[in-house]
């Protein structure tokens, strides 16, 4: 109830007064009466800290996940800033795209320029709230190809950013982590405990920014999240995902291309799913300092995806096998009972559903 309360200063004094009334019956010798204040009390404490409503940084913002939280908080009439440099890992104008949707939107300022400049980054973070940090050099076999740029990028810029934090009045920094982090997969599903082992120099950049993240929380008490996310996918995807070539492919009734042999399994995170996640994390004190998966839960082998996209899209295309990329997992599955019972993250989509969506998108937006 208290979680999009939108208050004024008047409020807050009011606010304040009752935080301390609730303090007597915190020492009442009656169990309940001291549970129910206790969890009043942590009410409170997440109001004031979202009072008047947040000004917040969206680093990547003109990307696939960074665009959608982007739209989620200018819709829930938040001021966003969004910086991103157009990194041409892919191909730039679906970021244009993803900008012109927000123009005109008083709440909203993009800035085209590079996180890892700090001169540039100071006096914007110097006037936010909050930070969803989101860029990095995406890919797997990307980092194999240039692992010093996926360390700069995604490590570096890390430390550098909860750095110029420490300068401002952040109140929350998310970190965008990755299931790769976990790499030598040792049970499934897997939980945050899990051991971690990667395999590509992208998994380790992302444990990088984490263990900088913990700390800042630890010692210096910046209020950080870590979201290891599984394989999102969803409208505006990167075209280079596997979910994203496949559809457009069986939209086409070309050859649908699998590395290996197809037994390799994800989960699948649909992108609305992930976004309320996010958003909770932002909105609530329970998260500060804790590290989530993002998942749906479930997993599907990549050949039976292939399958289920072009069953989906009535295709007729074939399924042809290629060698097996260097530094892919071979198995994800989140454990996403901590998420659950800690901030009541419930994942809406089934595959089938998420998959039909994307599609029709698709077919809207053009196949090529």
């Amino acid at each position: 109830m208290w979680e999009r309360l939108r208050i004024g200063r008047e409020q807050m004094d009011l606010l304040k007064m009752i935080e301390f009334s609730v303090v007597i019956p915190i020492y009442n010798e009656d169990a309940e009466i001291r549970t129910r204040s206790k969890a009043f009390l942590s009410e409170i404490i997440e109001v004031s800290e979202r009072c008047g409503g947040m000004k917040v940084l969206v680093t990547g913002g003109a990307g696939f996940i960074g665009s959608h939280i982007v739209e989620r908080l200018l819709g829930e009439g938040e001021e966003v800033v969004v910086v991103d440099n157009f990194d041409p890992y892919y191909d730039v104008r679906l970021k244009e795209k993803n900008v012109e949707m927000f123009k005109r939107n008083p709440n909203y300022t993009f800035i085209k320029g590079n996180i890892l400049d700090r001169e540039l980054m100071h006096p914007i973070i110097k006037e936010v709230d909050a930070v969803i940090h989101m860029a990095a050099q995406a890919g797997v076999r990307a980092s194999i190809e240039n692992p010093r740029k996926t360390f700069e990028v995604n490590a570096y810029s890390t430390f550098q950013l909860l750095e110029l934090c420490m300068d401002g009045d952040v109140k929350k920094f998310i970190n965008a982590s990755s299931s790769s982090v976990y790499g030598k997969v040792k049970y499934l599903p897997i939980d945050e405990e899990h051991p971690k082992e990667p395999i590509s120099p992208y998994g380790v950049s992302k444990l990088s920014a984490e263990h900088y993240c913990r700390v800042f929380y630890e010692v210096y008490g910046l209020k950080t999240v870590n979201l290891r996310y599984f394989t999102v996918y969803g409208p505006r995807m990167r075209p280079d995902l596997a979910i994203s070539v496949f559809t457009r492919n069986a939209l086409q009734n070309k050859p649908i291309e699998i590395f290996g042999d197809g037994s390799f399994t994800r989960d699948f995170t649909y992108i609305d799913d992930a976004v309320e996640l996010t958003i909770k994390c932002l909105n609530s004190s329970k998260a500060n300092g804790e590290t989530f998966n993002v998942g749906s839960g479930k997993r599907i082998t990549i050949l039976d995806l292939a399958k289920k996209i072009i069953r989906i899209n009535n295709s007729k295309s074939r399924i042809v096998f290629s060698d097996r990329k260097k530094g892919d997992m071979e198995h994800t599955q989140a454990d996403i009972s901590k998420a659950m019972k800690a901030l009541g993250y419930n994942p809406k989509y089934n595959l089938d559903e998420g998959l039909k969506v994307f599609s029709e998108w698709v077919r809207k937006n053009g196949i090529g």
